[in-house]
């Protein structure tokens, strides 16, 4: 088990066709490494899901919130809310951590 990951080694291996990768899983924790190339695509996802931005700056949007991002932020989408990063920087790179069970967990 790879229990080090440095995001800046890892990013060199991301492309516009692969923009993230899966790097560590653990009981109900998936670890991704995300940096999406001019417009983020994703889904809503079937799990709780936190992002730490590593480097860059932008716009997120969850559910009908808007919120401007830059690196360092930590934020949190529930499972099944609709997300996106919108009007990030080119070198916009970031932790995906999901966990949990599917459907998420309720407070």
């Amino acid at each position: 088990m790879n229990w080090h990951l440095s995001p800046l080694d890892l990013a060199a291996n991301l492309s516009e066709d692969a923009p993230f990768a899966e790097l560590f899983r653990h009981g109900s924790l998936t670890v991704e490494l995300y940096a999406p190339v001019g417009e983020d695509l994703q889904t809503p996802h079937t799990r709780d899901e936190a992002y730490v931005v590593v480097r860059g700056s932008g716009v997120f949007l969850r559910g009908d919130e808007r919120v401007p991002f830059a690196a360092g932020d930590f934020l949190f989408v529930p499972a099944g809310v609709p997300h996106r990063f919108e009007d990030f920087a080119d070198d916009f790179l970031v932790w995906v951590l999901f966990y949990g069970p599917e459907g998420g967990e309720r407070a």
